[in-house]
């Protein structure tokens, strides 16, 4: 902390003869592995916001394990008390959307939107805008600026007539009435404006190939797949803190009768890399091979403090870099039983 601090005192002359040295990027889908193994240099320092890496990271337990490092600096910056701001050195204080200004896109219609805060900032909570503006200043990169300045200079980025709509009004007329027809309006953003099913640099890209055939994962001593599909109480990890029941594993009736359990059986769900424990549930519409238990729980809604994430490889898919979270393969066992 010392260091960082006398960086921001400001003598920048430094930084002005000397070159910028290479950035590496992580996948945060490798956070685990970057706390644990990295030595080429080690991460020092760890800055956490807008995520909860321990309720949504895969490998779950060597995340935590990173986490405990005691040569390791954490900052949370958050909304709550997080599974993660639990390791935290430091737990900075966020806004809420209800707190702050921002710019609104979209999933699915195409609308703009501007958000305006309806309260003032609660406590010593700041937004996103003001906290990396003023790291910047520290760091001697920028200057620091006003959370409406941050807005005013993304919004003046917009073509002009959409920037003035957007900031007089509060939202910006959408294109094509709100309804566009696609290969009629709109048009996929290839060299030809057509879909191209079989793009030659993905399939360069891919291993095995673009439709390359890949084998399942399971084996004998892991046949089942696990899923954790979003729920009622859960879309993300957000809010799942006012979880009250321990997290369920719905199974297949077949499944479990091969494994003598019963309803509500207290089970072990696990893999090489960890084990959940959590009250079994018969369902028969779930697919047999299949178990499943709800995405983005927090620790406290499991037996012994694990969730999914704690059965997930940290493996990428080949294109793209995401996360592989349903190749886990587990094995269900009674509580009772190892």
């Amino acid at each position: 902390m010392s260091n960082s601090a006398a960086l921001g005192i400001k003598s920048t002359a430094w930084m002005d003869q000397t070159p910028e040295p290479p950035t590496r990027l992580v996948n945060m889908n490798h956070l685990g592995r970057a706390l644990t193994e990295f030595t080429d240099p080690r991460v020092e320092m760890l800055f956490v916001y807008n995520c909860n890496p321990v309720a949504t990271m895969p490998d779950q337990n060597r995340v935590i394990e990173g986490l405990k490092r005691d040569d390791l600096f954490t900052v949370v910056y958050e909304q709550v008390f997080t599974d993660t701001a639990r390791y935290a050195d430091v737990v900075l204080p966020a806004t809420t959307f209800l707190e702050n200004y921002d710019i609104a896109k979209s999933y699915g219609p195409i609308t703009l939107q501007l958000v305006r805060p309806v309260i003032e900032p609660v406590g010593e909570a700041r937004p996103n805008a003001e906290v990396f503006s003023d790291l910047a200043a520290r760091l001697g990169i920028a200057e620091a600026e006003e959370e409406t300045d941050t807005l005013l200079r993304i919004a003046g980025q917009l073509p002009e007539e959409l920037s003035a709509e957007l900031l007089q009004t509060g939202s910006a007329t959408p294109p094509f009435g709100g309804a566009p027809i696609q290969f009629v309006d709109v048009f996929p953003l290839t060299a030809d404006g057509k879909i191209d099913l079989f793009p030659a640099a993905l399939e360069a890209s891919a291993p095995v190939g673009l439709y390359g055939y890949q084998p399942d994962p399971a084996s004998d001593k892991y046949p089942l797949a696990l899923i954790s599909p979003a729920s009622e109480k859960s879309v993300s990890s957000t809010l799942a803190e006012l979880r009250q029941r321990p997290a369920v594993l719905q199974m297949h009736p077949s499944d479990a009768k091969q494994r003598g359990l019963a309803n509500d059986d207290p089970v072990r769900v696990f893999n090489d890399r960890g084990e959940v424990q959590c009250p079994v549930a018969l369902n028969p519409d779930i697919r047999s091979g299949t178990v499943s238990i709800p995405k983005g729980l927090w620790r406290k809604s499991t037996y012994n403090g694990s969730t999914s994430n704690a059965l997930v490889p940290d493996s990428l898919t080949d294109l793209g870099g995401g996360a592989c979270f349903n190749d886990a393969r587990v094995q269900v066992a009674s509580l009772g039983k190892h």
